[in-house]
Parts: structure tokens; sequence; C-alpha cells
């Protein structure tokens, strides 16, 4: 399993980046309104690219299927598994070889309202006592959301439930406090049971 997170959404050209990526990645970044949208929505797909050229060989643009619940696969290689994300701080990608989710967040102003309607009374517990709620709040949010990406649920009505299975999920996380963001990988502990020949890794594109 690969993953990269990339902060410089505004370092690359990108109207070169739009004619270098699919009809289709291109047709869905340019309904985005705002340049920082577009931006986002492009660097996740080169990021993809990125990983699928580097650990799969595949230098064709990835052309995307789109399951039940919305859940992206890739056309012609279901095998790989992939997650994006993106905030305004970074854009995050995860390619594996079995269902992975990666969720990426801004720290955001704390709202008790949203706190108590998406955390259980554990998870509220924590988030209150910690030193800083608002950053104990996304970690958890982060973790949920790239659960939900794994399985393709997507947000639900019970998100307080989301983390209650956690023995069948590993998930990694880290805090960019500094930077702004956080995000969490999500995998699933029964596959990981198994023989792997994939390598993990983790970078920060340009340092």
């Amino acid at each position: 399993m690969r993953y990269y997170i990339d902060e410089h959404i505004y370092d690359f050209d990108l109207g070169a980046a739009l004619n270098d990526i699919s009809e289709q990645r291109r047709e869905q970044a340019l309904k985005f309104k705002f340049e920082l949208g577009q931006r986002q929505c492009v660097l996740a797909y080169l990021l993809l690219k990125k990983v699928l050229r580097e650990e799969y060989g595949i230098i064709e643009n990835p052309t995307f299927g789109y399951g039940e619940h919305g859940k992206p696969f890739i056309v012609d290689h279901p095998e790989i598994h992939f997650s994006l994300s993106h905030c305004r701080e970074a854009v995050a990608c995860a390619v594996s070889d079995r269902p992975v989710g990666i969720d990426v967040e801004s720290i955001r102003e704390f709202r008790e309202s949203l706190v108590r309607y998406t955390m259980n009374d554990a998870e509220l517990q924590q988030i209150m006592s910690a030193e800083r709620p608002d950053v104990a709040f996304i970690r958890l949010w982060t973790m949920k959301e790239a659960q939900l990406k794994l399985t393709g649920r997507g947000i639900s009505d019970n998100m307080k439930g989301v983390l209650a299975d956690g023995t069948n999920y590993k998930y990694t996380t880290v805090e960019c406090a500094g930077r702004g963001y956080i995000y969490t990988v999500c995998e699933e502990t029964r596959a990981a049971a198994a023989p792997q020949h994939s390598r993990q890794s983790a970078r920060r594109q340009g340092e």
C-alpha cells in the first residue's frame, strides 16, 4: 500500500495539467466554480497517476467507474483499490491491492453541536477532555471518513457508530496541526493477516 500527501496545491501549471489528464477527470475538475477546487481535483488525479505508474507500470490515464454508493474504481483494473481526498491545505491519495480509505481534513472551528451529533459518548468524552478539542475531533472524524470510504458506504446517519467495529480495521493517523490539517488511512486488519507483496510508504511531496 502506498499513499501520498501533497501540500503544493498551487505549485503546478493547471492548464498544462488539465491537458494531461483524462477527459472524464477534466470535466469533473472544471465543474468546480473556483480555482482551488479545480486544482484539488486535478492534483488528486495526478497523485493517483504517479502511484499507478510507479507501482503497477500503468502509464495511461485511468478511467473511473462507480459502485452502488458512488465508490470509484478503475475501469480495466478493479483489482487495484484507491482512495482520494482533499482539503484546503493538502491533497491525499492511497492505492492498495485491497480495500483502502484515506481522508484529509482541515482543522477548523470547534462546533460542539456537530461533535454531539457525530460522536458517541466515549468519543465525546475523549474530545472534550483533550488539550485541543478541535484537533481531537478532526482526528476521529478522519478515522470515520476513511473507514466509510474503504467500505464505500459514504456519510451515514449513524456516524456515532462508525468506529464501533474497530477490531476489523487499522488506522494510521497523522496530525499536521502546525500545517492546519489531519489525515487518516484505513485498512482492513483481516486482509492484513494474509501475505502481502506490495510495498508501503508515505511521502509528503516536496520535502
